[in-house]
């Protein structure tokens, strides 16, 4: 017997970082051309109540088409903090290389605008509800799924819906061959005279000190003249202390960008798995995984925003036309050729600066952002396979079929 009041809606969504957010964003989309049933669809999605469990504000970035002006495929309107039509790579030795990706354009989302452009659609939408509660189980019943919750005072509440979308993070990592973190510390400052230039963001800048498993590198996304956020990130096996990170970026802002006098005016911090383990995407009949618990984060990037919007879209498609199954978050060969990354960088096979370098320098840059989104074909990705470095990346290809999975240690966040 149910403990508390029964609520039921269409679709229950738990957890609002982007993956929920974005899923409840599409589904309660009524500018798309659907049925007058699809667009009446109840969506609830259930956020953690303020308080430690809370994460703190985030920034997503992503790249796409169209000018982002307006809400939908080509941007989310004023969600959206800064676009840059240039992109730039800092080498090994210190040369530029500066490419524009036209058509895309490379985009910031923070959090909290997110979350203020989803609540609103939610609070305007007739089908649209928002629950500030603790999810704690989640089960199969009849025709659909049932989650319990804890609201902040106390009682309990079941949610009852036909579909149930579960975005929360995992508590262990489902076991895989190689498993890399990509892990970093940003700080947004703003300096005493102008120092940024404010339509080129730097994706790599490796002219900081490498670590002796793995890479680093820096990341300067520029707000304006004299603002930017300007970040420390490593692809390697464990994050760092805080202290470290602090150290690193100490240097990086001043030793390489020479930013002089500047203030921190607020910080970030986190950890992205790379991994190619399998992660399940439905685990009953009516219960699915999102985000990066369902495999959303592309294991050689650590790219994710992106990839949940084609997700969400995909799977508020499949909703609507009463399909019972989603479609998989990245396909199986941008998945395969992912697997030989991360190997080869965790053996060392390849040299991760001068590999990402050569990308960018070889490669016409709307056809690498397209290859990082897995939207190529079988024959542009045999060229760019061609265009690095072909016999490490051909041995690990030959070992990676026969590596065993492995359970590792799950990432802090």
């Amino acid at each position: 017997m149910s403990a508390g009041p029964v609520d039921t809606s269409d679709v229950v969504i738990l957890g609002g970082g982007a993956a929920g957010l974005s899923l409840a964003y599409r589904l309660l989309d009524t500018d798309t051309d659907t049925d007058t049933d699809a667009d009446a669809a109840t969506v609830t999605v259930v956020e953690p109540p303020d308080g430690p469990v809370r994460p703190a504000e985030r920034t997503w970035c992503y790249w796409d088409q169209g000018d982002g002006d307006s809400e939908g495929d080509a941007g989310f309107g004023e969600a959206v903090t800064a676009t840059w039509p240039l992109l730039r790579v800092h080498g090994p030795d210190g040369s530029p290389l500066t490419v524009d990706p036209a058509p895309f354009r490379y985009r910031m989302v923070r959090s909290t605008a997110f979350e203020r452009l989803v609540h609103t659609r939610l609070e305007r939408s007739p089908g649209g509800r928002l629950l500030r509660a603790t999810a704690d189980t989640v089960r199969d019943v009849p025709a659909g799924a049932e989650v319990r919750c804890t609201a902040p005072g106390g009682w309990t509440l079941t949610l009852r819906a036909r579909h149930v979308f579960d975005s929360r993070p995992l508590r262990a990592l489902p076991p895989a061959r190689t498993q890399l973190l990509q892990h970093f510390r940003g700080w947004f400052v703003r300096t005493g005279t102008d120092r940024f230039d404010p339509v080129v963001a730097d994706l790599m800048d490796f002219r900081v000190p490498q670590p002796r498993h793995g890479l680093a590198f820096g990341y300067v996304l520029p707000l304006a003249p004299d603002r930017a956020l300007v970040e420390y990130t490593e692809f390697s096996r464990r994050p760092l202390t805080t202290a470290a990170y602090e150290a690193a970026l100490g240097h990086y802002a001043r030793e390489v960008l020479r930013l002089g006098e500047f203030a921190v005016e607020s910080a970030e911090q986190g950890v992205i798995p790379m991994t190619d383990a399998r992660f399940p995407r439905r685990t009953g009949p009516a219960v699915f995984r999102i985000g990066t618990a369902g495999g959303a984060t592309r294991p050689a990037t650590g790219y994710t925003f992106a990839a949940v919007q084609r997700h969400s879209r995909a799977v508020a498609a499949a909703l609507r036309d009463g399909r019972a199954t989603v479609p998989a978050p990245h396909g199986r060969r941008a998945l395969a050729m992912d697997a030989v990354l991360l190997r080869a960088l965790d053996t060392g096979r390849i040299d991760g600066p001068a590999f990402f370098t050569g990308l960018f320098r070889r490669t016409p840059a709307p056809r690498l952002l397209r290859f990082l989104d897995g939207a190529t074909s079988l024959r542009e990705e045999w060229g760019i396979g061609l265009r690095t470095p072909v016999g490490p990346m051909l041995r690990t290809a030959l070992e990676v079929p026969f590596l065993p999975r492995r359970t590792h240690p799950a990432p802090g966040t």
